[in-house]
This record gives structure tokens, C-alpha cells and sequence, in this order.
């Protein structure tokens, strides 16, 4: 069956004809660097390298933890995205054909990680079983699922199955059930945020793909049934609804569940026009901001660099969804198009919670701020994303 899907896949849009003419001579070893979006790849790099002095500050109040190596979780960031840049070529070598062709065992050796999790070789921090032991390194699966989602999203829908008009519900039925599984593993870790992002992943590629608008308002609809479902039945934990009360009001427990948040708001409050200086930021340097240099990484780049660098920050996350959406929309067929979408759900959604959630103004639901957070997995799956990106981008024809 997924031999018959992707020998389908991407054959609707008129400018396919030219991908099997222009294929071998835009993918030839000495094209490639010439062909990627250096933009999107030095945009990446600089957010790298700005997570990396903001995690620095950070955590420098911690470095007794690390032996008085006060610099240990900035050079770890900054190994890890030397690591991801590496990924991101392996991708680009790889190329969107052969990564089309794997998806169907990407997918199903994404969601065995999420189920290994649940044995002997998940561990546990801060309440959560969402990491793998690998013997020194936390692996965490979720991550790395949002990649194979993609490229199998982009598989389902990318086929017409003979269809001219329209889409037939057993595909968009097919779709949704490949966001469904591993979302109801990751949801059991429990891991809300990275379900959430797999569900604006599944909006997204189906809005691109051309389905009906009235099968995003139902999946939409049906979120929200599956969401009141969850809570009355009360299979959140008590840590997550306590979250979501915090958020709703605020004032709730502001000691408490409240108390990250708060904290986190009052850092960024404080930071004004220009910010209190570089690692001059009194409740970053007093160790106010728990998961300072993970979750709430934004807090301190609005105390010590302010509106002006915070608002840099976005500014850059808006660079690098432009020049994604950018290859969306020059997709040479329908499948790279998926696959650009897919990309920009994820690295958008996931933008908008972590910073929503130090601003207050969206729930806390642990997600990383992609490429400045601390976090080997995240930083992996970011520079992948790029890699899928450049993937698209290549297959441009060259008059395009």
C-alpha cells in the first residue's frame, strides 16, 4: 500500500512535469550549496548562537552543579548544534525522494521510541517519562516523531488515489489517524504540548493540500469535544490542570503552579526598552526563573536585552517562517509543498506556545523555544526541520 501511495504522490500540479527533467542536474553534489536558502540556514545559526549566551547567563548561577564550570550548558548548546548543522546536510544528501520513500518506516520507528518510553529504558524528570536512556544521553522521542509525521502526512495526502476534485474521507481518515497514534502515546508521558503541535501539523498539511474547508472546522470541532472528553474524564494530571487554572486566573497560586509564570513575566517586565545588560539581570542571575534555560529562555533575553532584543528574537523566528513559507510556495509539486507546510506548523506553533507561555498569554506546557532553548533533541529535530526545508528547495526548477 505505500508503495502504491507514493508512486502517487505529488502528481496533481502541472509544474511536476518539469521535476523528472530538472531532478538529477538540481541534486548533483556540486549544485547543492549553491541551491540552498542561505538565509534560512545563517537565521537558524544566529538564533543557535544567541540561545547559546542567553542559556549561558542562565545558568551561570548553577555552574557549582557542573564541577564550577560555569559555561558547561552553553558549550553543550553550542556542540549540539554543531551536531544538528550535520544532520541538516544529511538530510540535504539524503534528498526529499529517498526520505519519501523511508517515511513509512520513519513513521513506524517514531512511534516504537515513543512506546520504548514506557519500558525500563525511559527516565523521568520534573514528573515527565518522556526521555529514552541512551547511556548519557536523554533522548526524547516526541521530537523526533514531529519529522516523520510530516513526511508520512505528506505521503497520505499528497496522493490523489485517482481523485480529481475534492478529497475522499478514507485519505483525510488515513491522515488523521497518523497524528492520532503517536499523539495518544506522547499524551500519556504526558506530553500535551507536543500533541498539541502534532494536531497543528495535521491542520496545516491538510489546509495546503486543497481539503475542504469543512474538514478542518470538523477535526477542529472534533479537538475540541476530544479535549472536554479528556478533562471530564480527568486523564491529565494533576499538574497539567493545575497549569491550565493558573493560566485562566493567574492570581490563582502565584507562590505555586503560578509561580513559573509569574516569575517569568516579572523578568521580562523588567527588562523595559534596552534590558538590564548582559548577564546583569537580577532575577535571572538570582536563579528566580526555574527552567530558566529550557522552558523559559525568552524570560531572559526580555530582563537583559529588553524589548528591542526580545523583539529581535521574534523578528528572526519571523525571517526564518517567511523563507519557509517561501519554499512552500515554490514547491516544484504537491508533495514538497506538504512537506514545506508541515514544517512551518511545527516551527510556528511551537515558536508561539514557548514564548506565549513566558508571556503569560498561552498555557505552560513545557515546549522549547526551537534552536535558543537547551536540549540536544529539540536542537536535532530543529536543524532536520531545515534539512527538510533545503530538501523542497532544491527541487526547484532553476527558471522558477
Amino acid at each position: 500500500m505505500a508503495k502504491g501511495l507514493l508512486r502517487r504522490a505529488g502528481g496533481t500540479r502541472p509544474r511536476n512535469a518539469l521535476a523528472g527533467s530538472v531532478r538529477w542536474r538540481i541534486t548533483a553534489p556540486g549544485a547543492l550549496p549553491r541551491r540552498m536558502d542561505w538565509v534560512l540556514v545563517g537565521t537558524a545559526a544566529v538564533l543557535s548562537l544567541l540561545g547559546a549566551v542567553l542559556i549561558d547567563s542562565a545558568t551561570r548561577g548553577s555552574g557549582a552543579v557542573q564541577g564550577g564550570d560555569t559555561e558547561h550548558f552553553a558549550l553543550w548548546h553550542l556542540f549540539n548544534a554543531g551536531l544538528g548543522v550535520l544532520l541538516m546536510g544529511g538530510v540535504v544528501w539524503c534528498g526529499l525522494t529517498r526520505l519519501v520513500w523511508a517515511a513509512p518506516w520513519l513513521y513506524a520507528a517514531g512511534v516504537i521510541l515513543v512506546v520504548l518510553v514506557f519500558t525500563p529504558l525511559g527516565s523521568t524528570a520534573n514528573g515527565a517519562q518522556r526521555w529514552l536512556d541512551l547511556g548519557g544521553f536523554a533522548l526524547q522521542p516526541a521530537e523526533f516523531v514531529k519529522v516523520s509525521t510530516v513526511l508520512m502526512l505528506a505521503v497520505v495526502l499528497g496522493c490523489r488515489s485517482g481523485e480529481v476534485d475534492g478529497f475522499g474521507s478514507r485519505r483525510v481518515l488515513l491522515a488523521l489517524a497518523v497524528v492520532v497514534v503517536p499523539s495518544v502515546f506522547i499524551l500519556l508521558t504526558p506530553d500535551l504540548g507536543q500533541s498539541m503541535g502534532l494536531g497543528a501539523i495535521l491542520l496545516c498539511v491538510l489546509f495546503a493540500a486543497g481539503a475542504h474547508w469543512g474538514w478542518v472546522l470538523g477535526l477542529l470541532g472534533a479537538v475540541a469535544v476530544g479535549a472536554l472528553l479528556v478533562w471530564q474524564l480527568e486523564l491529565l494530571d494533576s499538574y497539567q490542570v493545575d497549569r491550565f487554572a493558573a493560566f485562566v486566573d493567574p492570581a490563582l497560586d502565584p507562590a505555586g503552579v503560578g509561580y513559573n509564570t509569574s516569575q517569568a513575566r516579572t523578568a521580562i517586565g523588567s527588562g523595559g526598552l534596552t534590558g538590564t545588560g548582559l548577564f546583569n539581570g537580577p532575577q535571572t542571575a538570582g536563579q528566580f526563573v526555574p527552567e530558566q534555560h529550557t522552558d523559559f529562555v525568552f524570560s531572559v533575553a526580555g530582563e537583559e536585552l529588553g524589548f528591542l532584543g526580545a523583539g529581535g528574537i521574534i523578528v528572526l523566528f519571523g525571517v526564518l517562517l517567511w523563507r519557509a513559507l517561501r519554499i512552500a510556495r515554490r514547491s516544484s509539486d504537491l508533495l514538497g509543498a506538504l512537506v514545506a507546510s508541515g514544517v512551518v506548523a511545527w516551527l510556528a506553533f511551537q515558536t508561539f506556545e514557548s514564548i506565549g507561555m513566558n508571556l503569560g498569554i498561552m498555557p505552560v506546557t513545557g515546549l522549547p523555544l526551537v534552536f535558543v532553548s537547551y536540549g540536544g533533541s529539540s536542537m536535532f529535530a530543529g536543524w532536520v526541520a531545515v534539512g527538510l526545508l533545503q530538501c523542497v528547495h532544491v527541487r526547484r526548477p532553476v527558471s522558477a
